[in-house]
């Protein structure tokens, strides 16, 4: 039985991840699961790109991604079953941050959007084929 779905979005691409939200939530719905939905910043403090940003900007980038996240989540599944959904902006490689949290929360599923696709990635994002070959748990691809 499924008690928590992960659902990780990008919020810079709402048409495509409004599809997955969609389809994580109705998933948590059928189970009667927690739904948590992450979207995961870039490190811009890290020494090599640290220089080129002001003083502040990662943070008020992280502001500006749970604004995104709140609006999405909102416009998709609507203000009430907004209120029941955590919210997590974490900072770093997109896989391992989302891997990280799903463990962390105990979460029995990840539903993540294939998209951005390589060649050599075959039909499945950088992101998604990393998550699909190392979480320790289920994950649903939504195309």
């Amino acid at each position: 039985m499924t008690t928590s779905v992960l659902c990780a979005v990008d919020v810079s691409d709402g048409d495509t991840d409004s599809a997955v939200l969609t389809e994580a939530a109705k998933i948590a719905a059928l189970h009667d699961a927690q739904l948590d939905v992450i979207t995961v910043l870039p490190d811009f403090g890290s020494s090599l790109v640290s220089g080129f940003f002001q003083p502040g900007f990662h943070q008020q980038a992280e502001e500006e991604a749970a604004k995104h996240l709140q609006e999405l989540c909102i416009a998709t599944l609507g203000e009430e079953r907004n209120q029941t959904v955590r919210h997590v902006i974490a900072t770093g490689s997109a896989y391992k941050e989302i891997l990280t949290t799903a463990q962390k929360a105990g979460s029995d599923l990840i539903v993540i959007g294939a998209s951005k696709a390589d060649i050599k990635d075959f039909l499945l994002g950088p992101n998604a084929s990393r998550i699909v070959n190392h979480s320790q748990c289920s994950v649903y691809v939504v195309r």
